[in-house]
């Protein structure tokens, strides 16, 4: 049995460690690391510029349409102001009791046609207000997930 143990010992051969190459090899690893990190590295940051681009342009959308939007409701409650004035004075200088409600019932229609011109204005600030703040996030995520897909 030992006659046997030696002969496979003798037929083994290991090759001898070359310090320098292990050393090479470890430091061409570390460089493509540190090289990929640096690149991952650039594409994060151009990415979080342009999301911080988007942001910015996005919240500047939503002041200019909430800024409409406010003038525009203002406008409205002046109109509704004036209007209901108006029909308080045509009112008070009403002669008979078919003229007050003939006044009364021709507002009413009035005001119900205003109401719904002054919804339909509001809604399409509203529409136009999410599309032109969601826009430029849209736009980004769109770019950022072609990239994804090239990479």
């Amino acid at each position: 049995m030992t006659k046997t143990a030696t002969k496979t010992a003798e037929t083994i051969e290991f090759p001898a460690f070359d310090a320098s190459k292990a050393t090479d090899q470890f430091r061409a690893f570390a460089e493509k690391g540190v090289e990929q990190s640096k690149q991952a590295y650039d594409r994060i940051k151009s990415s979080a510029e342009e999301t911080q681009k988007a942001l910015e342009a996005s919240f500047e959308s939503a002041k200019a349409v909430g800024s409409e939007f406010s003038q525009a409701s203002i406008a409205a409650l002046r109109t509704n102001a004036e209007a209901g004035f108006t029909h308080l004075e045509a009112l008070i200088a009403a002669k008979s009791l078919s003229e007050l409600i003939e006044l009364q019932s021709a507002f009413v229609s009035k005001s119900f046609e205003s109401s719904l011109e002054q919804v339909k204005a509001l809604q399409a600030i509203s529409t136009k207000a999410a599309t032109e703040v969601s826009q430029p996030i849209k736009d980004v995520f769109e770019k950022s997930l072609k990239e994804l897909k090239v990479a």
